[in-house]
């Protein structure tokens, strides 16, 4: 493949994979939220929050600005991700340049800042990797101003162990963003800088044609993973979306190492341009450390309770991480064509209780895909490519007298419930144990601002109301749910304690109910202090 053909082919790809209708939004720790910026491509590009910074660090440390840049799109897309880890014994990586926890550590000592100032501030935390990289490229004796001379500094840098995972990752995600302009702050690459990222692109280019492909899924590339074993003669059920908490590249380089003792069927990169499967459908990849349990589910498949999940799915790593604000749309279409091609060929039903999230599994140290992966559109997505109606509110009813109203809209059946909150409620996943994927959580006040869970009953009588939440110490003592008719009439409440008990059902009281929407609602009315948290009401 010439050159040429080459960075057209990247510059279709980097335009596939912007996402226009996305804002980014940068959360904090405390769940609060800012609005960044709109089009992915333009941001990433330009990068206005943190040029400066780069360009500071660069030059405070002597690292090539463009590679501080380049590295930081490549490993994070500019997000200050929070280290989650996916995989036991793995890489975590931490703020906006992907630090490992060791080289936040050493950055640290040599920045002159805190660890916390590194894990939480963007430019501690670019100027912590400027100082480990410049450190690193001194012992290797690196000419600082050739871009390609820091190659082995960035594959240790990034814990590539793997040779080919090195490789990929330096040309086809690191080199590639150098050559689009996107590790470039201010001015474009010189001339001689962009000669040699060139034509380092044009040798992966060669590798990549020699790639076998995916026995599953056409499209793809196969690099087989050694982590795996039989699926004891069951069919997969169901598909289970993961984010590999960091690059394309290290991902699968990690997956398909025997020490990771885990793997996953596929792994998708961040633009949707390359798809590797490392284990066999019909074969149980190691994706989950969890059994199945339905309640977890909508009370779905509960015949599966007690078995691995392993066995009875399909997992889907995704480069990227639960924290970050908003996914490319290059991305997403090109993961709902592999789960409609997986779908089709397992007879899966396609909708939010067969393609599931890794944290709605595994709630107690798993968040992925995390709070924003936009699964409402992702389902649409993908029985768009199947050729099918899509059906983004299925049934979540194990029984026709019990209702189950989660704290997000696309796990529930409209027609029989939903949830309303103000722009006042927070989503979140920070702690573990909650229903579906998430909850809402506000601070107490003395405001009429509760999160209404309305629900249809088509015959008058008196129902049992239980809720669901998660426990923590900051949560109210005093959380009051209150009962309406649908004439709007309060018809009684339950008070509960939310700082205990959570990750299960508790009874918050029964009441008489008239025909039409009736309505449970969490009141925020207390005195200041304390979280109340809305995650899911279930009606019996």
């Amino acid at each position: 493949m010439n050159r040429i053909l080459l960075t057209s082919m990247v510059a279709l790809l980097w335009t596939a994979c912007g996402n226009a209708d996305a804002s980014l939004v940068v959360k904090g720790g405390d769940d609060s939220e800012r609005f960044v910026g709109g089009d992915e491509e333009v941001s990433a590009r330009t990068a206005p929050l943190y040029d400066a910074d780069f360009q500071a660090a660069g030059e405070e440390f002597d690292v090539p600005p463009a590679l501080l840049k380049a590295l930081s799109w490549s490993l994070t897309r500019y997000e200050m991700v929070t280290g989650e880890g996916e995989f036991e014994g793995g890489r975590v990586s931490i703020g906006l340049m992907g630090l490992s926890a060791e080289a936040v550590t050493e950055g640290a000592l040599l920045a002159h800042v805190s660890e916390d100032q590194v894990r939480t501030e963007a430019k501690a935390n670019i100027r912590a990797a400027a100082a480990v990289l410049s450190a690193r490229a001194t012992v290797a004796g690196v000419e600082r101003a050739k871009l390609l001379s820091w190659s082995t500094v960035i594959g240790d840098y990034a814990g590539l162990d793997d040779l080919e995972a090195r490789a990929a990752f330096l040309r086809g995600e690191v080199y590639t963003a150098l050559e689009l302009g996107v590790g470039a702050p201010g001015d474009a690459l010189s001339e001689d800088a962009r000669a040699e990222v060139q034509g380092a692109l044009g040798e992966y280019a060669d590798v990549q044609q020699g790639l076998t492909r995916a026995p599953d899924f056409g499209s793809g590339v196969w690099r087989p993973s050694p982590n795996f074993n039989s699926r004891g003669g069951e069919r997969p059920k169901f598909v289970v979306i993961h984010t590999c908490e960091g690059a394309y590249s290290g991902c699968w380089g990690w997956l398909t190492n025997t020490r990771a003792g885990a793997s996953a069927h596929y792994v998708v990169n961040s633009t949707g341009s390359e798809i590797s499967q490392l284990v066999r459908e019909s074969d149980r990849a190691w994706h989950i450390a969890a059994e199945y349990q339905c309640s977890r589910n909508g009370n779905q498949m509960c015949g599966l309770n007690g078995a691995s999940s392993n066995t009875h799915s399909v997992g889907i790593e995704h480069a990227g991480f639960a924290s970050q604000s908003s996914w490319p749309a290059g991305q997403i279409d090109a993961s709902a064509r592999l789960v409609c091609n997986i779908t089709k060929d397992w007879g899966i039903a396609r909708d939010r209780f067969h393609i599931v999230g890794h944290g709605q599994l595994q709630p107690w140290n798993r968040t992925d895909p995390g709070a924003n992966w936009p699964w409402t559109s992702y389902l649409q997505k993908i029985n768009a490519a199947c050729g099918t109606t899509p059906n983004p509110n299925p049934n979540p009813n194990p029984t026709p007298t019990e209702v189950i109203i989660d704290s997000n809209n696309a796990n529930n059946n409209q027609a029989k419930g939903y949830i309303q909150v103000s722009a006042n409620w927070k989503s979140s996943t920070n702690v573990a144990g909650y229903y579906g994927s998430g909850y809402w959580h506000a601070p107490t006040a003395s405001v009429s601002d509760g999160a209404a869970f309305f629900f249809k009953v088509d015959t008058a009588g008196a129902r049992t109301i239980d809720a669901w939440w998660t426990a923590a110490s900051d949560r109210s003592t005093g959380a009051t749910f209150v009962a309406f008719n649908a004439q709007g009439d309060r018809i009684g409440e339950g008070t509960v304690n939310q700082t205990i008990n959570g990750g299960k059902w508790n009874q918050v009281g029964r009441f008489n109910f008239t025909v039409g929407w009736n309505k449970i609602v969490l009141s925020r009315w207390q005195a200041p202090g304390k979280v109340v948290i809305a995650d899911a009401v279930r009606i019996r």
